[in-house]
């Protein structure tokens, strides 16, 4: 029989998640599944592996179990981040976007992973490059988005281009980029526009720029986003997870990234019910079924 093997990725501080989890290992664990995790969880029947072991051993992974909300799931997308590994995550705190719209009944969690009950989506992600001169000296990826932005109580100065081109220079608290799946994170919060899911795209949202324009914008998957640095210094900050420290005349190049994130729903609800879960959106009164 082959070896049933789950990656468990728990919110750190909501005795819930480990609550279930340990009643979710205890069940599957006497059907023959095996429970990893690169953190001490300390449930009994999960063994805590390094983030290395985690990467060297995806060929046994079928599955990515996330409870806790958006926040939780990107720490599990960053774990198996390259890896054809589905993400599912369970929410346990306020309605999010990555994670189910509703908290499914134990016996469904189990059933559902047990069978392999669950729809698996794409998400593209967004890769960034940072140029000191000639030297790369860090690159990495994002789900949600990638900012540059002040590190001091002064605005930053960013001249920002796309496609070899000159947009535009702002001062102002970040530049914004952001994926299709992260328009609905930082980037909304700023000002940007809601993007589908399943729409390739970048969104570029400057946030308290000192400009006469500084809208949001749309632009090609395809296309390439060049951010200069013109302040003294400046971070990089990716989910709000990996961040750099940036100089004077560093250069962040951010393109969309060749790999996906493959988030999995047991209940696979379009987005548009996810945005009126979210935001309670009035539809009574809606003439469908």
């Amino acid at each position: 029989m082959a070896k049933r093997e789950v990656l468990l990725v728990l919110h750190p501080t909501r005795p819930a998640a480990k609550e279930l989890a340990a009643s979710i290992v205890k069940t599957l664990s006497s059907e023959g599944f095996t429970f990893i995790s690169s953190l001490d969880t300390g449930i009994s029947g999960v063994t805590q592996v390094g983030s290395d072991q985690v990467k060297q051993s995806y060929s046994q992974i079928e599955l990515v179990l996330v409870l806790g909300g958006d926040g939780t799931i990107l720490r599990g997308a960053e774990e198996i981040h390259g890896l054809n590994i589905p993400v599912l995550g369970i929410n346990l705190g306020h309605v999010g976007f990555l994670a189910e719209i509703g908290k499914p009944s134990q016996e469904e969690i189990i059933s559902a992973i047990r069978e392999k009950k669950y729809k698996t989506e794409k998400r593209m992600t967004l890769a960034y490059q940072v140029f000191r001169g000639d030297e790369l000296v860090t690159k990495g990826w994002a789900l949600n988005e990638v900012t540059v932005e002040r590190s001091t109580e002064a605005m930053i100065e960013l001249f920002v281009q796309v496609d070899h081109r000159p947009l535009s220079r702002w001062g102002c608290d970040a530049v914004i980029c952001a994926t299709p799946t992260g328009s609905t994170a930082y980037a909304f919060s700023a000002g940007g526009p809601v993007v589908w899911p399943e729409v390739e795209a970048l969104v570029l949202v400057p946030l308290a720029a000192h400009a006469l324009f500084s809208d949001p914008m749309v632009i090609s998957a395809d296309s390439e986003i060049a951010i200069d640095v013109e302040s003294d210094e400046g971070v990089l900050s990716a989910d709000g997870l990996r961040k750099f420290a940036l100089k004077e005349k560093d250069r962040v190049i951010l393109t969309s990234d060749k790999s996906y994130i493959h988030l999995a729903h047991i209940d696979a609800a379009p987005f548009t019910d996810r945005l009126v879960a979210k935001f309670k959106l009035p539809v009574d009164g809606w003439r469908g079924e």
